[in-house]
């Protein structure tokens, strides 16, 4: 059985099947199967992250309680991600050491039965997209198809014209032989509302050590 059959194995390993060979070879190490027992620990620095825009920053307060996004712009931040791979899902917790605070932002990935990545945000994973991955020079490149809210049992989808465009990039930096992810979201007639870049260093540690 390859990893792309096997129902256990990362989902990101088997939406990409085949093509996680085209990537760098650190970059696909980080998007493999992390085994039973063993937790992916990357530590590094974001050299910017948040919202530039003051005056959004209201509405990220109600996100950051959510778990989804911070309220501010901070440069420098350190930050620690925690990836672990449990029956075929991908968790991940990632730890923003902010001014005065920690902030976490869980989620939960999943490749649902018509070959879709899902991604539920938060604590309550309040937040659902569902998102395209794809491999340009040896890196991993994700773009957000839909993005909707879960509040109880209450679904709620964002339209097409108010959907923001959220993409993501991960790649191995070879200059400082370190990992590098870019994220960002535009909002239409908005640009730019909030984004996270930096740099990280990544292991496997094992859990039962």
């Amino acid at each position: 059985m390859t990893a792309a059959e096997n129902p256990h194995a990362s989902p990101y390993e088997r939406a990409l099947g085949e093509r996680i060979a085209e990537l760098h070879p650190k970059t696909g190490w980080y998007f493999r199967t992390i085994p039973a027992g063993h937790v992916g620990v990357g530590r590094g620095t974001f050299t910017t992250a948040g919202s530039r825009h003051r005056w959004l920053w209201p509405v990220f307060r109600i996100a950051e309680a959510l778990g989804v996004a911070f309220a501010g712009w901070e440069t420098d931040v350190p930050f620690r991600i925690e990836n672990r791979t449990v029956d075929g899902r991908a968790l991940a917790v990632r730890h923003f050491d902010l001014p005065g605070r920690t902030w976490l932002m869980p989620d939960v990935v999943e490749l649902t039965p018509a070959g879709i990545l899902r991604n539920e945000i938060g604590p309550h994973r309040t937040v659902v997209t569902t998102f395209d991955i794809d491999v340009r020079d040896g890196a991993v490149v994700l773009s957000i198809r839909k993005v909707g809210l879960r509040l109880g049992r209450l679904r709620l989808a964002a339209p097409a014209f108010l959907r923001p465009t959220i993409g993501l990039v991960e790649r191995w930096d070879d200059e400082r032989e370190r990992h590098h992810v870019n994220m960002t979201i535009d909002a239409p007639m908005l640009g730019r509302v909030y984004e996270y870049t930096g740099f990280f260093e990544y292991s496997i540690e094992s859990e039962t050590a």
